[in-house]
This record gives C-alpha cells, structure tokens and sequence, in this order.
C-alpha cells in the first residue's frame, strides 16, 4: 500500500515559511484559534519527515523536542545514523519510502523548502494542509522552490481558526486520469 504523504505547513500571505533568517517570528503575531487542529491533525500521522535545517531549528525554538511521540526522520547530507530523537536520512526520497516500514502509512513532511521540493520532484505528495497567515512579509524563504513539476490539485476543505485560513488540497486524481486518457487516446489516434 503506498505511503500518505501530507504537508501541514504553516506560510504567509505572500507564500514564504520563514523569514530570510529562517525566524518564524511571525506566526505569532496573528490570532488562531485554539491550536489550529494542530493535534486532531498530528494524531492521524504515523511518522514525521523534515530536513535537517528544519530539525535544527527546532531544537532551537523548544526546550523539549516536540515530536516523541512519533517516528522522526530527518533528511541530511551531513548527519549520519541517529541521535536521541530522530534517524537521520541520506538516500533518495523514493528509496526512503520503499524501505519504510510497511506500518507508516501517513507521513507529515514538516519542511522546510528544500525537502519538500525533493518530495515535488519525486511526484510524491498527496496532501497539502496550508495554514495561511495573514500577514505580507515582502521576502523570505518561498513555500515552493523554483523548478518544482507542475501538478493539479483538488481543493477538499477551508476551515477559519481566527484569523487563519486554514486550506486542504489533494492531488487532483481525476485530472490525472483524464490526462492519461487523452494521451491513450491520441497516441491510438497516431
């Protein structure tokens, strides 16, 4: 069965996740409500995927790690084998998927940019959840990288936590199918 991936992410009005810095100072300064189903959504997820500048920051921002209960993997060039929270990962995403084990079924990939535009790359996103913030912070890091592939996706849901728009989108399965249609039919056609 293939794996859920699902980005839960948090970005701008004008589409950045972090300032030039990477402070998230920001997010802060806006009223949700709650915890933004923050919980609702992390209890469904079987495992939590990151890049290592995200970890980093992480650790910094917390004084204690918040994602124990949860299988932690974080991808790096650098680091190697585990620490006390986390495995850290120096593979391909499609390699890492297909030795997963076959009990994670829903996976958060947490961030930051440059993960999730491996993920892009590899076609293997199935959701995004973006809670969108509204405020403009005129430069930053950018939610997508430039040169990610193109890909249609099907609004599902809008919720409001205060002055959050919180919205959900899957990949739009019936584009695919009409696409892939009418490349059948075209190329029967030749």
């Amino acid at each position: 069965m293939k794996k859920k991936i699902v980005v839960y992410i948090a970005a701008s009005l004008d589409r950045y996740i972090a300032r030039e810095n990477g402070e998230i100072d920001w997010l802060e300064s806006v009223e949700g409500e709650g915890d933004n189903g923050y919980e609702a959504f992390y209890q469904t997820c079987d495992a939590v995927v990151m890049g290592k500048a995200t970890y980093d920051h992480v650790l910094k921002l917390t004084p204690e790690f918040p994602y124990l209960g949860k299988k932690c993997y974080v991808f790096s060039r650098s680091a190697q084998g585990k620490d006390q929270y986390v495995e850290f990962i120096n593979e391909s995403v499609a390699l890492f998927l297909n030795n997963l084990s076959q009990e994670t079924k829903k996976i958060w990939l947490v961030g930051g940019a440059d993960i999730l535009a491996d993920f892009l790359t590899a076609k293997r996103v199935d959701e995004f959840i973006i809670s969108v913030i509204p405020v403009l912070l005129g430069a930053g890091i950018p939610l997508f990288k430039r040169g990610i592939p193109e890909m249609n996706l099907k609004l599902t849901d809008i919720k409001q936590y205060g002055q959050i728009a919180q919205l959900y989108y899957e990949k739009n399965k019936l584009f695919v199918i009409k696409t892939l249609s009418a490349v059948s039919v075209c190329s029967s056609c030749i």
